[in-house]
């Protein structure tokens, strides 16, 4: 039995926060801020983020995490009788617990590749309920939900994007970007989506905190102001309004400072490659192309056994076959320390 500390690699927010933010929100520990995300640096931060995604009118809004930026942001966008369109794979479809429904409105799941959503399938619903006689007792598809990087961590192209939101435009259909790892995203060396790109393309996505690199917290930015009005009002209805506001503006603030969040994820993507090349020699199968900070492989009951004892993973699936599908996750904060300690001990499984 293996009692020393396993390996950290079953999430990317197993750590706090990146020393920087660390550092300027205990600068300004003592500071008396106005609440709700009304103080200075929540504006600056706004302003930041503008600018990042060159979005000048854009509105930008703190929530407290993805599950209520997800939740509270489809609400808003969605009129009472309408669903929401995800690959079968996403995370509202998947591991939001319902969260979407629970607000009204259903989860329309289509299939996936690599975790991806594809632009002709999209029209396919969405002509289908057109077309169906009887289409008013039905729940109409009002709006495309994705997130950059995908739940399997692979990433849309700009081409990709580009076909879905043509796709959501001759439908009528809005297009809602999840950035939970976004900052994964956009360090990955196979990406060409950069911010200004969501801002040009979305009706609305968020920009992740919790995973990459802030203690808590998701900034939801509408590229055309008044997309939805009242949505603060909505956000505090729905419990996602932290009086401290803030607390997630300072971490903000400090994360789109000198091109930090742009920055962020490459120790992650790095590392990442590292762990995905140690299954190299015991030929264990990828199960999707590691293209930013996830790495999902299928193992033996032998090899699962060996590599759970000494590593935090998470359980995906299991296979037909009897093998296991594990995801590893890393972060910022993955050190080169435990990534040799997890490469040494896959090669020998």
């Amino acid at each position: 039995m293996h009692t020393e500390k396993r390996l950290p690699f079953a999430s990317d927010y197993q750590q706090g926060a990146h020393p920087r933010v660390l550092e300027r929100l205990v600068a300004a520990n003592m500071e008396a801020n106005a609440g709700y995300g009304m103080d200075a640096h929540s504006e600056h931060a706004r302003k930041l983020i503008r600018d990042a995604c060159s979005a000048p009118q854009a509105e930008v809004h703190f929530l407290v995490g993805g599950t209520q930026a997800n939740a509270v942001t489809i609400d808003a966008l969605l009129a009472p009788w309408q669903g929401v369109v995800a690959a079968s794979s996403g995370h509202v479809s998947v591991h939001e617990a319902g969260a979407i429904e629970a607000c009204g409105h259903k989860v329309i799941q289509l299939p996936e590749r690599d975790g991806k959503l594809g632009a002709a399938n999209v029209d396919a619903l969405a002509k289908s309920w057109e077309q169906d006689e009887n289409r008013e007792h039905m729940v109409m598809p009002g709006l495309v939900y994705i997130s950059q990087p995908t739940e399997y961590g692979t990433l849309y192209s700009l081409r990709e994007l580009s076909a879905l939101r043509t796709t959501c435009d001759k439908h009528d259909m809005r297009l809602y970007v999840d950035g939970a790892r976004l900052a994964y995203a956009l360090a990955a060396p196979a990406n060409d989506v950069a911010l200004a790109d969501l801002a040009r393309l979305a009706d609305a996505f968020y920009v992740g905190g919790t995973k990459c690199g802030a203690l808590l917290g998701e900034a939801v930015v509408f590229p055309r102001p008044e997309t939805c009005p009242h949505f603060f009002t909505l956000v505090k209805r729905r419990g996602a309004l932290l009086a401290k506001g803030m607390i997630t503006g300072i971490q903000f603030e400090t994360l789109f400072s000198d091109g930090l969040y742009q920055q962020i994820g490459q120790r992650a993507i790095v590392q990442a490659g590292r762990i995905a090349r140690a299954f190299d020699d015991p030929g264990c199968e990828l199960m999707y192309p590691q293209q930013t900070n996830q790495v999902f492989v299928a193992l033996d009951e032998k090899q699962y056994v060996h590599l759970s004892e000494r590593v935090e993973m998470s359980f995906w699936e299991r296979l037909a076959d009897g093998r296991t599908v594990v995801r590893l996750a890393t972060s910022w904060a993955s050190s080169d320390e435990d990534v040799d300690a997890f490469v040494a001990l896959a090669r020998g499984i």
